[in-house]
């Protein structure tokens, strides 16, 4: 990875952490402890947790004297590491009214001045510090991104409909263009490559065979997906997987998430309240199995995310997370870190499928075209989009 100065580590630590902060600007206290479903977790918790992650891999073992802030977070504040110890039960995390949000603060505060204080105290295994605090400020951008939608998941179902976020590029209109990419049958390189950060789930660079086959530059609108509603896509199970059609029936979904028809119109929430929905802007907010079959009801599919690498460089990602049509499992090579760190990525690989690209709510400097972002099939809440693929 790229080494920095200190003092240049210190300032991109800072930022980051401060980045965070200011995502808190425009909510009430109330906004922090709510988790209306399981895989929403609350402000609070992801404030307590990012920080959490600085002082159980890094203060704790390289600080000398590290007292911690308190015994118990920990518990608390610990996601998915089980080699670190018990924890809070993900669909508990919404019960926590304490610890206070002040005292989460206070913590956030307390674990800064110690990594300050240990970056300025010239370590031995400088380069080792500094590749556990590139992986704790990556982990932490990726929180930054769920605050965002799991703020919006929540605030969704008040009644009030709120606005949180009214002016940032989150709610605007984005432009599309309408062009086939043609790539030739031919051997690719796939994954991550060359200096600076990446996951473990980006490693094993190796070559795909892929056949000939086109791609849009464009992703699909809020037009065209109301055209498929309206051409009862959600009532017709012969453009569904057959898990998809058993979720939609069983959810009785029947529109993105946040869609609602209000006198023949459609509306949506957005971080800047409850707006008409723009039929020329990006698709959002939809699941695998709403993406498969929309592309089935277009005669054309999703692409691989082998495809969708090999064709990047040639239209404009960022603006959705982008479905694609492959499982999430490992490259070449792969291989898990020791230690709890090893948790991070590998043993998710089952029962979830790959997303490339970004959003317009990844953190600035979070994002490279080897990326590989997961879910399960049947999530909504992120901004996911769709891209559409066909073979030659």
């Amino acid at each position: 990875m790229e080494l920095f100065t200190t003092h240049d580590t210190l300032v991109r630590y800072l930022e980051i952490r401060n980045y965070t902060e200011s995502l808190c600007e425009p909510l009430h206290t109330e906004d922090y402890i709510p988790q209306p479903a399981v895989f929403v977790s609350p402000p609070k918790w992801h404030l307590g947790h990012t920080t959490w992650f600085f002082e159980e891999f890094i203060l704790k073992k390289h600080l000398g004297g590290y007292k911690v802030f308190h015994p118990k977070f920990s518990f608390l504040f610990n996601s998915y590491y089980n080699l670190v110890g018990d924890r809070v039960e993900r669909a508990n995390r919404g019960v926590l009214t304490r610890p206070s949000v002040k005292e989460v603060f206070e913590y956030r505060k307390y674990v800064d001045q110690k990594i300050t204080e240990l970056f300025q105290s010239n370590p031995e295994n400088i380069n080792e510090l500094e590749t556990l605090l590139e992986l704790g400020l990556n982990h932490e951008q990726q929180h930054q991104e769920l605050f965002i939608t799991d703020t919006k998941y929540t605030l969704s179902l008040n009644p009030l409909k709120p606005e949180v976020y009214p002016n940032t590029k989150i709610n605007k209109p984005l432009e599309a263009k309408k062009q086939w990419l043609k790539l030739d049958e031919g051997i690719y390189d796939i994954g991550f490559e060359g200096d600076g950060f990446c996951y473990d789930n980006e490693l094993g660079r190796h070559k795909v065979f892929l056949h000939s086959y086109e791609i849009t530059d464009w992703l699909v609108t809020n037009r065209e997906y109301v055209q498929f509603i309206e051409d009862d896509g959600y009532e017709r199970f012969d453009l569904w997987l057959d898990e998809g059609w058993a979720w939609r029936k069983e959810s009785e979904v029947d529109a993105p998430l946040y869609w609602k028809k209000i006198e023949g119109k459609w509306f949506t929430y957005t971080l800047a309240g409850m707006k008409e929905l723009d039929l020329d802007a990006t698709l959002s907010h939809v699941s695998y199995y709403e993406a498969a079959a929309f592309a089935e009801w277009k005669g054309m599919r999703l692409p691989t995310e082998f495809e969708w690498e090999a064709a990047s460089d040639q239209f404009n990602w960022g603006t959705r997370w982008e479905w694609t049509n492959s499982a999430y499992l490992p490259y070449p090579k792969f291989a898990k870190a020791e230690g709890a760190i090893g948790e991070y990525n590998g043993k998710f690989m089952i029962n979830q499928m790959v997303l490339r690209g970004a959003s317009v709510a990844t953190s600035p400097n979070h994002s490279r075209k080897t990326y590989r972002n997961f879910f399960h099939p049947h999530y909504q809440w992120q901004f996911t989009g769709i891209r559409l693929a066909r073979s030659i």
